[in-house]
């Protein structure tokens, strides 16, 4: 593995970690003295911005260099994370300020998200690419594992304030990291034109690739469907499947399984990628079926890992599709919408999640969700392009970490 390559691992591993701290820590930081509408003020702030920026930022992905977005990203989200610390060691729980903040933290996650993708295109070449991409993935695997309890210590032993004070320095060290990187020149454009124009190319590109349109489709349902199990799924869980303690094991497991899967996406002879994403979103059928029929704790475990692994493969999977199938010079703004859509349904399925249930209950919105993720991700396979065949499988050199 190139130095590149390993300064690159290193800063967004320490970004994953960072940004997996936050919701945790302000979560604690914000219920201890404040509302549910306090919180859901402030992390409703984060949300928006990410949301109205996205495509904006795509453009300004594909215009600048990425590093130096990713820079500037990931030094914005230190300062507001530094000034949110340093307003809890003031003693003071301002939720206005809180809700600033949030949404310039927000606003850098929608600048530094497309960026990363372009920015992984130019610094690694083709065939080491997937590897990489799986690498990415699992340390924000571990990094979802492992931020909660950091942060819950951390809140316990010195304090909200520091957690975000150290969540601020791990940005800095992630902006750190990009100074020794050298992006491939060619995959800047040439010639600028207006904005709105750029922003028109991006989406007409977006438009030439029903490949693309089609999974981004079936990756939005599967976040809409993930956000109904992740509001109904510890409902069940507590009155009927064992209480607290077995929607904490099954949770883990979930997240495991996400890892395995991104580590197992290099290692496997994909010939069609594109079939595993397909495929990989279509497995969450399974554990929305488990929930909804009630299924023995061991069984919904069992298609809670499934699901989730089939996420952890899909994920890899399709970043390295994308690099490799969408022009370099209009990855950002492409892959902007694919990221909107992401951000969007899931939300939109945590929100719907509890009025369905208390109208209809449980089992048919999670019926009908297993139905809807299936349909929409495996209706994908019809698509010739989806089933283009790569040259080989993965060789056995690029699967060795």
């Amino acid at each position: 593995m190139t130095s590149p390559i390993r300064r690159l691992l290193a800063g967004r591993t320490l970004a994953a970690l960072a940004t997996a701290l936050i919701p945790t820590t302000l979560t604690l930081a914000v219920v201890r003295t404040g509302s549910a509408t306090d919180l859901g003020l402030v992390l409703s702030c984060e949300l928006l911005p990410m949301l109205v920026l996205l495509p904006v930022a795509g453009v300004v992905a594909d215009r600048f260099p990425p590093q130096r977005v990713v820079f500037t990203a990931d030094l914005v989200r230190a300062t507001a994370q530094l000034a949110i610390g340093a307003e809890l060691l003031g003693g003071g729980l301002r939720i206005p300020d809180l809700a600033v903040l949030s949404a310039i933290t927000g606003a850098a996650v929608a600048f530094g998200t497309p960026a990363v993708r372009t920015l992984v295109a130019a610094v690694v070449t083709g065939a080491e690419r997937l590897r990489t991409n799986a690498q990415l993935g699992a340390a924000q695997g571990l990094a979802q594992i492992a931020a909660p309890a950091a942060a819950g210590g951390l809140m316990l032993l010195v304090g909200a304030g520091w957690s975000s004070l150290l969540t601020g320095a791990l940005f800095i060290a992630s902006a750190s990291t990009l100074g020794g990187l050298r992006p491939d020149r060619s995959l800047q454009r040439a010639e600028r034109s207006a904005f709105l124009g750029e922003l028109r190319e991006g989406w007409a590109e977006t438009r030439r690739h029903p490949w693309f349109l089609a999974n981004v489709l079936g990756h939005g349902v599967w976040h809409l469907t993930a956000g109904v199990l992740l509001t109904l799924g510890p409902l069940i869980t507590v009155r009927h499947l064992g209480g607290d303690t077995a929607w904490v094991v099954i949770a883990e497991v979930g997240t495991v399984g996400t890892v395995a899967g991104v580590y197992a996406a290099s290692r496997l002879p994909i010939r069609q990628p594109l079939v595993g994403v397909a495929v990989g979103a279509a497995v969450f059928a399974l554990p929305l079926t488990a929930f909804a029929l009630l299924l023995p704790v061991p069984v919904v475990t069992a298609a809670y890992f499934a699901g989730m692994f089939g996420v952890g493969v899909l994920n890899p999977l399709w970043e390295t599709t994308m690099q490799r199938r969408i022009p370099p010079e209009a990855l950002g703004r492409v892959g902007s919408f694919d990221t909107l859509i992401s951000f969007a349904a899931r939300p939109l399925g945590l929100a719907v999640a509890a009025p369905l249930a208390a109208g209809i209950g449980t089992t048919t919105p999670l019926l009908l969700g297993a139905a809807l993720v299936g349909t929409a991700n495996l209706a994908v396979l019809l698509l010739p392009t989806v089933r283009e065949t790569t040259r080989a499988p993965l060789p056995a050199a690029e699967q060795a970490c």
